[in-house]
């Protein structure tokens, strides 16, 4: 392909979704019917048999179901307005967005756990550990199965183009992450997280009496998923505010003012969706055709905007 070609195509395509978007799209559907089924289940089953622990890990699926819906449209959203002249620099953000939206969700799950827990307590009730305790498991198998179906998405969108180093040295890792599948599959970890705990409750309450597991557990992974929430939450914050990438920023300067005949005047470097960064590059010294051959192994950026004078 010629510099020309390419440089039209810099200039005019902004199909910014990612190399696995419909498959994270179908992973995450399945996981959404997964999800929502065994929320029924240990809901019903929680009040049946009393256990906060259950309980806790039925109400947090549930927030979870929508929060995933919300990520499976996401999908479909980005998807059918890709090309639409409505945004700039099209649709990429929209799972960003919705990974925002998640890790507030999260965040507030991880409050209402808390407060549960810290009011079972104070005033305890008797529990059936034995029923509960078969119910979490189950639910441990449902979850299981949802992070395996989207671990291999996630792992697929880090494993190939994340974890490396350029000719330079510089680590681009996390350039390409899908955070609404990051999303999703935080929201996965967690209810895992909350069905450990509350089977570890169970059976501490049953065989050994000791009861106030059920409610101490509940707080423990209040905190393990305000601590997720909190990570996903500034992440996807980055990318919707269009912070700087200092790594890549720093690159395209060796590369531009390295032969020292150029100097970068200004220059803003931001994300637009998974693995696709654009950048403003402001260059006294050499035109504009040298500047977008010297920025050729910056595979990252996706959409360059080169002024010179």
């Amino acid at each position: 392909m010629s510099l020309d070609k390419q440089i039209e195509e810099l200039a005019h395509d902004h199909f910014f979704l990612g190399k696995g978007h419909d498959e994270n799209a179908r992973r995450t559907l399945w996981v959404v019917a997964l999800t929502a089924g065994m929320m029924g289940v240990e809901i019903v089953a929680g009040f049946m048999f009393n256990s906060m622990a259950l309980l806790a890990d039925g109400f947090h699926m549930a927030t979870h179901a929508g929060a995933l819906g919300v990520a499976a449209m996401a999908y479909a959203y980005a998807k059918k307005h890709a090309s639409s002249r409505r945004y700039s620099f099209g649709t990429g953000k929209v799972g960003d967005l919705a990974g925002f939206a998640s890790a507030l969700v999260l965040g507030l799950v991880a409050l209402g756990i808390a407060l549960e827990s810290a009011q079972r307590l104070l005033d305890p009730r008797p529990v059936a550990f034995g029923e509960a305790t078969i119910i979490a498991v189950v639910g441990l198998a449902v979850n299981i199965a949802s992070a395996l179906l989207l671990g291999g998405g996630h792992h697929h969108a880090h494993g190939h183009d994340d974890h490396h180093h350029d000719h330079h040295g510089h680590d681009h890792s996390g350039h390409n992450h899908d955070n609404n599948l990051r999303s999703a599959y935080v929201h996965v970890l967690a209810d895992a997280l909350t069905s450990v705990l509350a089977i570890a409750a169970l059976l501490g309450g049953r065989y050994f009496g000791l009861s106030w597991l059920d409610p101490v557990m509940g707080v423990v992974g209040a905190i393990v998923i305000a601590t997720w929430a909190w990570s996903l939450m500034r992440d996807t914050a980055n990318v919707l505010l269009d912070a700087h990438d200092l790594p890549i920023e720093q690159e395209i300067r060796e590369l531009v003012e390295g032969p020292g005949d150029a100097r970068i005047s200004d220059l803003h470097v931001w994300r637009v969706g998974p693995g696709a960064h654009a950048a403003i590059v402001a260059v006294r010294g050499v035109d504009g055709d040298v500047v977008r051959r010297r920025m050729m192994p910056v595979h990252e950026i996706a959409h360059l905007t080169v002024e010179t004078g």
